[in-house]
């Protein structure tokens, strides 16, 4: 299938004093390799290898990475991807799933709603109608001490998050997922999804037949 890569980029600023931050994507490897990571981006691996892990995502046929850079330093990212051949949602092969694999911002760029604004840029232009793009968000990759937020208030800012761009929470019995009732599963169908890929996706969420 065609994996459709509509460049985007718009400029905030936040305060006189403060630099402009871009927001952009998706963006290049190349694009990628001259910028440097925000030293608190380390929610997932330590910043250098983070953005090792972004350069190669972006050269995947369907990567893309969509960020936030004040200069040439990034301070916030959005990474898609084919889901991890471990995982059970790689099980259907699925040219047309996507998995919203990581939101990342720095602590100090978390109040002025660059979360909000990667997401929406990324599904700009009707790029995504064509795939389905789910995120699993899993409690314990919360940084819930650092927001102050207990985990139903995270959860529900999550779900809010993914709500801009028309993601929902859909059931399935994925055994992770299950295992706490702050963990959930959110999923948005493009436009011009076939309905034979829901159907198959609906089958990857659920493989315990009496869950139907």
């Amino acid at each position: 299938m065609q994996h459709i890569k509509r460049y985007h980029s718009q400029s905030l600023c936040t305060a006189p004093e403060q630099p402009e931050i871009i927001i952009e994507g998706p963006v290049s490897p190349d694009s990628l390799k001259e910028l440097t990571m925000h030293p608190k981006l380390d929610a997932f691996r330590r910043p250098k290898e983070q953005h090792e892990a972004l350069v190669e995502i972006a050269e995947l046929p369907e990567g893309r990475i969509i960020l936030a850079r004040a200069g040439a330093m990034i301070v916030g990212y959005v990474t898609f991807h084919y889901p991890d051949e471990i995982e059970r949602w790689s099980q259907g092969n699925m040219q047309d799933l996507i998995e919203l694999g990581a939101i990342e911002v720095a602590d100090e760029y978390r109040s002025i709603g660059l979360g909000k604004k990667m997401i929406q840029l990324a599904f700009a232009d009707e790029q995504m109608e064509n795939v389905i793009c789910f995120t699993t968000e899993y409690y314990w990759h919360w940084d819930l001490e650092a927001c102050g937020l207990t985990v139903w208030e995270y959860r529900q800012m999550m779900e809010k998050l993914m709500k801009c761009v028309d993601m929902v929470w859909f059931a399935t019995d994925d055994p992770e997922i299950c295992s706490h009732p702050a963990n959930c599963l959110m999923v948005r169908i493009g436009s011009k999804v076939p309905l034979s890929s829901v159907e198959q996706f609906d089958r990857v969420r659920f493989q315990q037949r009496f869950m139907y």
